[in-house]
């Protein structure tokens, strides 16, 4: 027995593709540029936004299709690797206020930044539970994180 989707449900997954596209023609020039963190953490949200569908889609197709379930787990590893480092990036990035950049000791100490800045952290922090409660350590270090069935 198959589950699809109702043809009445909305999809916006293509229109949320087509704002990405549209932000990075109107707001990303070509040549050298400073990504803001502003713009980092909206990326940050939007990846965990996207591990959260992939999360969805791979529990309830695993389930069917087990090869499917496994290849969009793989998917969802490898977003969540990207939103790590994107918060990583965030944190590397010119301070607003001030400009300047973490030095690398303050960096590897970890050291909150406080509020608005924590934000980032606290969505970073909600979704690295569940990644842990779904993926093992060494399927995030994997250097492929998908399993071939035959």
């Amino acid at each position: 027995m198959s589950r699809t989707v109702s043809p009445i449900a909305q999809d916006f997954v293509p229109f949320a593709t087509a704002a990405l596209d549209f932000h990075r023609a109107l707001n990303v020039p070509g040549g050298p540029l400073v990504t803001s963190r502003a713009e980092l953490d909206a990326l940050h949200a939007h990846l965990v936004s996207l591990h959260g569908l992939l999360d969805a889609h791979a529990a309830g197709t695993g389930q069917l299709v087990p090869i499917e379930g496994d290849q969009l787990r793989a998917a969802r590893t490898r977003i969540w690797q990207a939103a790590d480092h994107v918060h990583a990036a965030y944190h590397a990035a010119p301070r607003p206020d001030s400009g300047e950049v973490a030095d690398r000791e303050m960096r590897q100490a970890g050291l909150p930044e406080g509020a608005p800045e924590l934000t980032i952290c606290q969505r970073h922090q909600r979704t690295a539970y569940l990644v842990r409660r779904r993926t093992t350590p060494a399927d995030l270090h994997a250097p492929f994180t998908g399993l071939v069935r035959y």
